[in-house]
């Protein structure tokens, strides 16, 4: 079947009402591998539905980036936990010792410096931060794309999920590997010109502009790439799933 097909499928499937519509899709995306980690209970019908249309819909779509008049004046930087001792200790070294650990299904394991990784190429992006739960702003990031440390260290075929994990205690997410290796998806380390503030996820963030902003895990500390999700949490692909939130938050 090509691509087209699966679209026209798609397409129809979701214009589809009613158990009957989303039961034929839940079967296709599972044919076809597009079956998100949190599929189980009453509603992984409609998140099947979601993940398997924008993905087959939107694979190589781009986030929409703005000028830099749009920036935001005053960008919000939400709540997280308080800095544990290990955190204090890397800022009063002024993060010289901060590493990103990449492992799991890759060639060459490495733990990355910040310089290391201010030596893979730099590109920036003007985009929104979009909430769950209602606000936004628009700003620059600045960082290595994810893809560039994925192509230092090798991913072996058949890796399907990069994990990443906070430094932050509880906070991980994951992402399929169509989405870790798109082009907007950003180790992030500068904004708005300068470094990247604490509050908003210094020295290290991962932004994924595609996708709502609970995505965009702070202090990023180690990425696994792996090709089983299940062995991580409770296998629903992230800690979100866990408190009713969707692991594919597409916008």
């Amino acid at each position: 079947m090509t691509i087209s097909r699966r679209k026209l499928i798609t397409t129809g499937l979701a214009a589809t009402a009613g158990v009957a519509g989303l039961a034929v899709a839940d079967r296709l995306a599972n044919r076809f591998g597009l079956i998100p980690p949190d599929s189980g209970g009453i509603f992984g019908p409609g998140e099947t539905l979601t993940y398997a249309a924008q993905r087959l819909l939107t694979r190589h779509s781009m986030a929409r980036e703005f000028s830099r008049s749009q920036i935001s004046e005053k960008p919000f930087g939400n709540a997280v936990a308080p800095p544990n001792d290990m955190f204090k200790a890397l800022q009063a070294g002024g993060f010289k010792d901060w590493r990103l650990t990449v492992n799991g299904l890759v060639e060459r394991p490495t733990a990355f410096s910040l310089a290391d990784l201010q030596s893979l190429p730099i590109r920036n992006q003007i985009t929104e931060v979009v909430c769950e739960e209602g606000w936004s702003y628009v700003a620059e990031w600045i960082g290595t794309p994810l893809r560039e440390v994925l192509r230092e260290t090798g991913v072996k075929p058949g890796a399907k999920y990069a994990v990443y994990i906070s430094l932050e205690k509880g906070q991980w997410d994951s992402l399929d590997i169509s989405e870790a290796v798109h082009p907007q998806t950003l180790l992030t380390m500068g904004m708005n010109n300068g470094d990247l503030p604490v509050p908003f996820g210094g020295p290290l963030r991962l932004r994924v502009p595609r996708q709502l902003g609970y995505k965009s895990i702070k202090y990023i500390s180690q990425i696994t790439v792996t090709d089983d999700i299940k062995k991580f949490g409770k296998g629903l692909g992230s800690v979100s799933p866990e408190y009713g939130y969707s692991w594919y938050a597409g916008i």
